[in-house]
């Protein structure tokens, strides 16, 4: 029942007693106690907050960009029910903490905290530590947030200015190409500027994605044309002696998240006009309805999901051959937009 004197003779009695009535029940009551020894290790470990944050632990293979994300939507949640057991929770206090966001116009910032929410609670109950998600009560609980296409230009007169501009851009020598190989890669921001030289055999005019570089956890592979490579190899010269291909002196070593679109404003194009992300918009639209290319090219080389008729993904290697020759003659033709872009001005003043 205890030592004595920390358990005193009538506390001891009223123990007995109470073993003694768990007894006649048919209950054991030295393993009813280790079970509520257990039960209460168990609370102390599966609040919110300990659990999100042993969540957010697991996902040190994630981009710092996207941990980061993490930790500051759940950071909202972790405020409000932090320390609540997650049995405890129920849809209407995980929908207060999304409508303090939604009352703000922060729609996405709302269904996104809600997102979060949902993956802990599902690491909660994969570790036996909840019961279920709330979070699958709430569909529709939530005004939808309006989906904001990246910017992209896809008019080739328009097209062609903004790579003049592009060349006349000057600035530092990793974001200068990085902003020339945008449109020439068809690679989504994080995945360019983030690139090795590891990755890059510019003998073979090849670029080689590892799976956990990419978005959609696939390696991926760039046939690079001739105008990447020489861009490439004039940017080897200033830093191949550095791991990153577009090397700065930022915690990452390697270009900021909004380089690229900083660059675009200072050239005067505005976040509805023009984004680092829209390049492969832009891509996708010309290719196919100017240059009449495959759809199913043109999304391999975007690294989207593409499957066969029988449902299974393409190989990375699928379509390399005609998608080598699809990537130089979009930089072919990216030229021939610069060049005419150059002469319009000349033939009006005739």
């Amino acid at each position: 029942m205890g030592v004595f004197p920390d358990i005193g003779l009538q506390a001891a009695k009223e123990a007995r007693d109470a073993a003694r009535k768990l007894v006649a029940q048919g209950i054991n009551p030295s393993t009813q106690r280790k079970d509520a020894k257990a039960t209460a290790k168990l609370e102390a470990t599966n609040s919110f907050a300990v659990v999100a944050n042993e969540w957010m632990e697991r996902r040190s293979d994630k981009a710092e960009s996207t941990r980061r994300q993490d930790r500051r939507l759940l950071g909202f949640a972790i405020a409000e029910l932090g320390s609540r057991p997650l049995n405890e929770i129920t849809p209407p206090m995980v929908l207060a903490v999304c409508r303090k966001a939604e009352s703000q116009n922060a729609l996405e910032t709302a269904a996104r905290i809600k997102e979060r929410c949902s993956l802990v609670f599902r690491y909660a109950v994969a570790t036996g530590r909840a019961n279920r998600d709330p979070t699958v009560d709430l569909r529709g609980a939530l005004k939808a947030p309006v989906v904001a296409h990246h910017a992209a230009i896809t008019d080739p007169k328009r097209l062609g200015k903004l790579l003049r501009d592009i060349d006349a851009y000057s600035g530092q020598p990793s974001t200068m190409c990085a902003l020339k190989l945008t449109p020439l890669v068809f690679l989504r921001p994080g995945e360019l500027r983030a690139a090795k030289w590891e990755e890059i055999d510019l003998n073979s005019a090849t670029w080689e994605i590892p799976a956990e570089r990419m978005k959609m956890k696939q390696p991926h592979i760039i046939p690079l044309c001739s105008q990447a490579v020489s861009i490439l190899r004039e940017l080897q010269a200033i830093t191949g002696h550095h791991p990153h291909v577009f090397r700065s002196s930022g915690k990452a070593g390697y270009l900021s998240e909004n380089a690229v679109n900083k660059a675009l404003r200072l050239m005067g194009y505005g976040q509805e006009e023009a984004s680092a992300h829209g390049f492969r918009a832009t891509a996708r639209t010309l290719l196919n309805e100017v240059l009449q290319e495959r759809l199913d090219l043109v999304e391999h080389q975007l690294a989207h999901a593409v499957r066969d008729p029988n449902g299974r993904a393409y190989n990375r290697t699928t379509h390399l051959q005609e998608r080598r020759r699809m990537m130089q003659k979009w930089a072919d033709y990216l030229d021939e937009l610069k060049a005419g872009a150059a002469i319009l001005p000349m033939k009006r003043q005739a």
